[in-house]
């Protein structure tokens, strides 16, 4: 239902940016260009506004109806381009607004509040503590976390906090780096989402380090996808989201209805 609203809220926007461009269109940008058109030519008008009120007023009984086509046409133009303009300003806003929440989180405060549907902790990006060695697969479980959140509502990934919450740190994932610091953590990680999930994701991933008297930890910020973010796994592109404390993968019917409420259109 929330998607819903937001989805009908949004063709509302869109269609008072048509409307107001039009409207725009046709009584601002037209008669300016008949003002123009009266200085530079030689109308038969005794004076400008007379000029411009008899074509504006010839407009709205229907006379020249390309012209009036026309200069709403491009008014509705500029308006949804100032639309798009303000709809990206206020998502970078939002964007800036909800990192600055979250990192106004006291870290150990988060930890000890445990997993739950928006936040998660992973052991490590690719050491495996088990069998101490470089396991690739692990890089998929954490990619999986961050389509859950991509698809859903956002959240915060830790890594190097154990399921417990115990702060393991970074220092074995380091080592399996060429360049074994947060530099080489973070190019690895953003590395991995630009080649399984898209690097056009980037905006709506943030990365911050913490470090802790146990060691280092990733913080990874993140928010909602505007596109279904699949994760291919074995060849077979998968639907995940976060439900409760944990990422689960749609079905096929899931995934069909929740990408026609989650992206409508």
């Amino acid at each position: 239902m929330a998607h819903a609203g937001r989805a009908r809220r949004r063709a509302e926007s869109w269609a008072a940016a048509l409307l107001g461009g039009a409207v725009l269109g046709l009584f601002v940008l037209r008669p300016i260009n008949d003002f123009v058109a009266w200085h530079e030519h030689e109308v038969n008008a005794p004076s400008a506004f007379d000029y411009v009120w008899g074509e504006l007023a010839g407009a709205l009984l229907g006379f020249k109806p390309l012209k009036s086509v026309f200069y709403a046409g491009v008014g509705a133009v500029f308006g949804v381009l100032a639309a798009v303009f303000q709809a990206r300003v206020v998502e970078r806003n939002r964007r800036i607004d909800r990192l600055t929440s979250e990192l106004q989180h006291d870290l150990g405060a988060l930890v000890a509040a445990g997993e739950n549907e928006q936040v998660e902790f992973k052991s490590s990006l690719r050491w495996d503590l088990k069998e101490q060695r470089v396991n690739r697969a692990l890089e998929a479980v954490v990619l999986k976390s961050l389509a859950g959140f991509l698809n859903g509502g956002g959240g915060t990934l830790l890594i190097g906090v154990a399921d417990d919450g115990d702060v393991l740190g970074l220092d074995n994932d380091y080592s399996t780096l060429k360049r074994q610091n947060r530099d080489g953590f973070d190019q690895a990680l953003m590395t991995l989402v630009a080649t399984q999930l898209g690097g056009d994701l980037f905006p709506f991933i943030q990365i911050v380090f913490h470090t802790l008297k146990s060691g280092e930890v990733c913080r990874v910020i993140v928010s909602p996808s505007p596109r279904p973010v699949f994760l291919d796994q074995g060849g077979v592109p998968k639907l995940y989201l976060r439900a409760g404390a944990a990422t689960r993968e749609l079905n096929v019917k899931e995934a069909i209805d929740f990408q026609a409420t989650r992206w409508p259109g």
